[in-house]
């Protein structure tokens, strides 16, 4: 039997944590409401339509590497995501615009942000930098990754985090592995600034738990294959 002081601290423990995720879901943001303006221009035909920039930062997978050093651009979540959006919005004018560049983490994407983003003037901006990002530590990152969402605010931007896609050396379904804890905090970032977040890492594991696992969906060891890409694209469509 457990000490008395034992016992408090753990069931503080436990309400302290049943807090933060009722937290976490109260705060996030509704995915039918939060682009609603966005979706409101992409449904205007010509003349009173114009066009909507959608601008993707991040590191190789959005830049469209798949077995290194081959980039299938067309078959990158990026650009599935605007095949997916013509079909449902025919008259939209929609650029896709990606300022992802490969092996980059956070720390410099934030650097580059106000020259290499801002500068073409985001309707909405999908930041991805969580896989590369286990390299630089959590703190780091939430901090690069607040400072962008920050700036984009003030922008008036509308901003979707996505949570790590997979690298093949961490077991996803084990509980609280690496990937998962960055797949956490972006979720906490989302929620702090009530921005979207897609949970790229998420649908990945659920494709981890079945018999074919991961394979079917990986080009390299820490890059989707375009079947992978096209469930990256599912999770940013939902916000659409």
């Amino acid at each position: 039997m457990l000490p008395v002081q034992y016992l408090y601290r753990s069931i503080a423990i436990t309400i302290s944590a049943l807090l933060f995720g009722s937290y976490l879901c109260t705060a996030q943001v509704k995915q039918a409401d939060y682009l609603k303006p966005i979706k409101d221009k992409l449904v205007k035909q010509w003349p009173d339509n114009r066009s909507i920039n959608l601008v993707f930062h991040g590191h190789s997978v959005p830049s469209g590497y798949t077995n290194t050093p081959f980039v299938n651009t067309l078959g990158a979540y990026p650009y599935l995501l605007l095949k997916e959006l013509k079909a449902i919005y025919p008259y939209a004018v929609i650029n896709v615009i990606v300022t992802a560049i490969g092996g980059e983490n956070s720390v410099s994407g934030a650097k580059r942000f106000k020259d290499d983003v801002l500068i073409y003037k985001p309707d909405v901006l999908f930041i991805d930098y969580a896989l590369n990002d286990m390299g630089i530590g959590m703190a780091k990152a939430r901090e690069a990754t607040g400072k962008m969402v920050e700036e984009a605010l003030k922008q008036n931007i509308k901003v979707i985090l996505l949570t790590p896609s997979p690298d093949q050396r961490i077991n996803i379904l084990e509980r609280n592995n690496a990937l998962e804890q960055f797949s956490d905090q972006i979720k906490s970032v989302s929620a702090k600034y009530a921005v979207g977040v897609a949970d790229s890492f998420g649908a990945f594991r659920d494709k981890a738990g079945t018999p074919d696992g991961l394979k079917p969906y990986m080009g390299w060891v820490n890059h989707p294959n375009e079947k992978g890409h096209q469930l990256i694209a599912g999770e940013i469509l939902k916000w659409f």
